[in-house]
């Protein structure tokens, strides 16, 4: 698929996912030379300022994120790309400007909006754009860009999405996960998919159980309005989380097509055996973070944070356990963690495999017989290792575990943003990394009977201190056998 030139118009360009991400992402694409000629990124913000003032403001945000790979000349090419246009995104003088200035000729009429914004401006946005006839593809194509958070539950899903087709077709939304982005979970797909040598154990003939976990070492920082109605389960489970087990999951697609990569992963979805409200307790656990110790400094609880009230039940770790009803995985247990305040900071998929049928050695001084395991380090560490139980040398039958690695990226070569790949994917029109409707609404559907629940046991929440792996939740697992896997080093259980 080529690029094609394209108006990137940028609600909340002066916000912290800009700054952060959005354009530095766009620097870096054009440092690669990945932007077609004539692409240009129109930046819309409330603040004052003229043109002059967005390009060293734009200068700061890249600079900050490239830091020693910032190039003065190619920013110079990249700031002629740029273009503020100062508005209040509630006023329709705005958007009236705004229709004015991308109809001028040096504007390709290709043209992508990315709502960086609040959730609920999407829908008075959109109606805006639209009474503008900004969503008319008379002259070239019109494609959004949203963020999640997709709703709040499933009844507010459902009713984002009336709004979002009133005025565009489904073909014209990209609605962004940035985790699918991530260079190591595309890694995913290339690794089941491609190397034959795996995919005959890939069911619940040889696989004991699956774990996703997500940790976070840092806490809420300045987000407690927004964290403290959203929660764990919200913020990670219901969307990164889920789309990883799709990955992970998943049969082989007919083609790697978009259509064809979503299909399957609705189907998983569609699988997933539903949560009774009277199984809550059994398959999800949740916990809040108190004071402790992070990197030997002291860390507030949660519920010393700045805008939480003293008596929130918001769960700052969510975990539950799921069965997928289908051939491949009937029978088999997949837990899901997340957790702020936790003792690092990592994404990993670890997959279990049975024990051998007899233990062979159950009479001589073997001490540590682990299963083999299959670790996908996501971040930070990324990588694939599969571990196997070897002979140590010497004259006793002791073992130990030895693990095959394959590291994703080789030491010179340089990691590469997920918003990078995804902005670029807009221009190309590939769908495939982002969400279609139906895979949101059915992510909702799993957890929806878990929020119902805890939204009304307010009564009481587990704690876990600061630094520490969470709640202890071990009563999710289906058997003794099983444990957290915390480390992508072997752990001798």
């Amino acid at each position: 698929m080529n690029a094609e030139p394209c108006t990137y118009v940028i609600f909340g360009a002066t916000g912290n996912l800009s700054r952060i991400k959005l354009m530095p992402a766009l620097y870096h694409l054009d440092v690669a030379e990945r932007l077609p000629e004539g692409t240009r990124i129109v930046a819309i913000g409330r603040r004052p300022w003229d043109q002059q003032k967005w390009l060293e403001e734009a200068k700061d945000m890249v600079q900050a994120k490239a830091k020693d790979d910032f190039d003065d000349t190619v920013f110079q090419r990249f700031s002629e790309r740029l273009h503020y246009h100062q508005g209040d995104i509630s006023q329709a003088q705005c958007y009236a400007t705004l229709a004015e200035t991308l109809g001028k000729k040096e504007f390709s009429q290709n043209i992508a909006f990315y709502l960086s914004i609040s959730p609920a401006d999407f829908g008075p946005v959109m109606s805006m754009l639209s009474d503008n006839h900004l969503f008319t593809e008379d002259s070239g194509w019109r494609r959004v860009i949203i963020e999640k958070p997709f709703g709040y539950d499933l009844d507010s899903a459902q009713a984002l999405q009336r709004r979002i087709s009133h005025y565009l077709h489904e073909e014209q939304v990209y609605r962004i996960d940035h985790y699918l982005g991530k260079g190591m979970v595309q890694n995913v797909l290339v690794f089941r998919f491609a190397n034959v040598m795996l995919e005959p154990l890939w069911n619940r003939n040889y696989i004991d159980h699956i774990q996703i976990t997500h940790s976070e070492s840092i806490g809420i920082d300045s987000r407690g309005d927004y964290y403290n109605s959203a929660g764990a389960l919200r913020d990670m489970l219901q969307s990164h989380l889920l789309q990883l087990l799709t990955l992970v999951t998943m049969e082989p697609p007919v083609s790697m097509d978009a259509e064809s990569l979503r299909d399957e992963k609705v189907k998983v979805l569609k699988s997933i055996r539903p949560i009774p409200k009277e199984a809550v307790h059994a398959q999800a656990f949740r916990g809040q973070y108190a004071k402790g110790h992070i990197n030997g400094e002291k860390v507030n609880g949660y519920l010393e944070e700045t805008n939480i009230p003293p008596n929130s039940t918001t769960e700052t770790y969510a975990s539950m356990k799921l069965y997928i009803d289908n051939w491949r995985w009937r029978g088999v247990p997949i837990y899901m963690r997340t957790g702020k305040r936790m003792a690092q900071a990592q994404s990993t998929i670890s997959i279990c495999f049975r024990h051998p049928p007899l233990q062979f050695f159950r009479d001589t001084n073997v001490q540590c017989m682990n299963p083999n395991w299959v670790l996908l380090g996501i971040q930070p560490e990324e990588c694939i290792r599969i571990e196997m139980t070897v002979k140590e040398p010497g004259l006793e039958m002791n073992t130990r575990t030895s693990s095959l690695d394959a590291s994703f990226r080789n030491s010179d070569e340089k990691a590469i943003d997920a918003y990078e790949d995804l902005l670029l994917d807009v221009l190309k029109g590939d769908r495939s990394l982002f969400l279609r409707f139906d895979e949101v609404e059915h992510a909702w559907r799993i957890v929806d009977p878990i929020l119902q629940t805890w939204a009304i046991e307010r009564d009481f929440i587990a704690t876990y201190p600061a630094g520490s792996w969470g709640p202890e939740d071990s009563r999710l697992f289906d058997k003794e056998s099983q444990f957290w896997r915390s480390s992508l080093t072997p752990e001798c259980k």
